[in-house]
C-alpha cells in the first residue's frame, strides 16, 4: 500500500520530469523590448570603436577610406638644440615627410604648415640626444609627431611620418 507522501498526481507519467509552463506572450514582448536596443546598442559601440562610424577611435576611419589616396608632404628641414647637461650643446637635424590621408588633408597640412613645425620644434627641444639613438626612440618620436599634427589637423588627417634624415650632433 502506498502512503501518502509517495502518492503521484492523477495523470502524471512515473519518472517524467514536471514541465514548466509556457511562456507567455507578453513575456516574449517584454523579453525581445529590453534586449532589442541592447543589441543594437552593443553593435553600434562597436562599429564606433572600430572607426567605421565617423568620429570614431580608428586611424583614419571611413574618413580616410572616403577622401582618395594617401599624399605626401615635405616638410622643410627642422634644426633644433636638444634638453642636455649645463655646459654642453646638442643639436639634432631632422628631415620628415607626412603622410596626409587624403589631398584635401596634404591642403590644410601645406596651409598650416608654420604652425606643425612650431609644435614639431616644441616636442624636439624637450629630448634628449639618448632618446633619438635607437630605434624606438625614433618611433615614439614618429608617433609624438604624428598626435601633434592630429592637434592642428584633427584626428586620421596625418597617417605617418617618414624620416628621410636624422642627424644628431
Amino acid at each position: 500500500m502506498a502512503s501518502a507522501a509517495t502518492a503521484e498526481p492523477a495523470g502524471a507519467e512515473a519518472g517524467a520530469p514536471a514541465e514548466a509552463p509556457p511562456a507567455t506572450p507578453a513575456k516574449r514582448r517584454r523579453l525581445i523590448l529590453i534586449a532589442a536596443p541592447l543589441v543594437l546598442g552593443l553593435a553600434g559601440a562597436g562599429l564606433w570603436f572600430s572607426g567605421f562610424l565617423p568620429g570614431g577611435f580608428g586611424r583614419g576611419g571611413a574618413k580616410a577610406a572616403a577622401g582618395g589616396k594617401p599624399v605626401l608632404l615635405a616638410v622643410p628641414e627642422m634644426v633644433a638644440n636638444l634638453a642636455a647637461p649645463a655646459g654642453v650643446e646638442q643639436y639634432v637635424k631632422v628631415n620628415i615627410s607626412l603622410v596626409a590621408a587624403n589631398p584635401a588633408a596634404a591642403a590644410a597640412a601645406r596651409r598650416n604648415l608654420p604652425r606643425l613645425q612650431d609644435l614639431f620644434l616644441t616636442y624636439l627641444r624637450d629630448m634628449q640626444a639618448s632618446e633619438l639613438q635607437s630605434s624606438v626612440g625614433t618611433w615614439r618620436l614618429r608617433e609624438a609627431l604624428i598626435s601633434r599634427a592630429a592637434i592642428v589637423l584633427g584626428p586620421g588627417e596625418v597617417t605617418d611620418v617618414l624620416f628621410t634624415n636624422l642627424l644628431i650632433q
